[in-house]
């Protein structure tokens, strides 16, 4: 229901504020991608119309579906999926965040296609942080040689780095708070690779069930579906 989804965002916003009153950090640097993964392009104008301006999918064609069908320049679109070299064509005039960025080959396809179009899109590079094999993101060691890569790009922009803890039940979610420390150590570890065009000053990091200790440990940007959308339609 329209009124569900602004009564929802005004919770996690409430529960963005609260984590960051206890982390001693400002709600303002917290940037909430509301993931519409399943969801129709209605949910996306009501969330639109409610003040939320980020919206995140985890399907290339999913997300050029919705991006066609509501051509709004305000809205900021982020993909947040599982990311193939083929499906990088589709996203390039519209797409505004690549968060799963895990290889060099996808930021050369995002130079390629973006240079085209003369547009300059945003990228984090996902990292594996839960060492779990079914999970996408690039190991740690790899994390250096994606960056000195980007350094040469003209139409890419690295903005930080992206992890997906673990999934446990939410009175277990302290448990992950070992993955986020890790993912912020590698971006404070690897700042001596910002140049121009890469910078690591975002940390996407957090969901609905663990948010408040990714804010805890310095996300700048939590990626939430159930929370705001419901549960999602499969």
């Amino acid at each position: 229901m329209p009124n569900d989804i602004c009564h929802n965002l005004e919770n996690v916003q409430q529960r963005i504020t609260k984590a960051c009153k206890e982390a001693g950090r400002s709600p303002d640097e917290i940037t909430l991608v509301a993931v519409s993964k399943t969801k129709p392009v209605d949910d996306i104008k009501e969330a639109f119309k409610c003040g939320q301006v980020h919206f995140g999918e985890n399907r290339a064609r999913e997300l050029q579906d919705k991006m066609e069908d509501y051509e709004n320049n305000e809205l900021q679109w982020h993909m947040v999926g599982n990311l193939q070299t083929n499906k990088i064509k589709y996203m390039v005039e519209r797409v505004n965040w690549i968060h799963s960025i895990e290889k060099s080959k996808y930021l050369s396809e995002i130079e390629k296609r973006a240079s085209r179009i003369d547009r300059v899109i945003n990228t984090l590079i996902q990292i594996n942080i839960s060492g779990e094999d079914q999970k996408s993101g690039c190991e740690p060691k790899d994390l250096k040689e994606i960056l000195k890569y980007a350094q040469g790009l003209d139409h890419v922009r690295v903005r930080g780095l992206m992890g997906m803890a673990t999934f446990v039940d939410p009175e277990d979610v302290e448990s992950v708070r070992p993955e986020f420390k890790m993912l912020r150590k590698l971006r404070d570890d690897h700042r001596k690779y910002e140049a121009e065009n890469v910078s690591l000053n975002e940390l996407s990091m957090g969901m609905t069930n663990d948010m408040e200790i990714a804010i805890e440990e310095g996300s700048t940007m939590v990626r939430v579906g159930r929370a705001i959308f419901g549960e999602r339609n499969y």
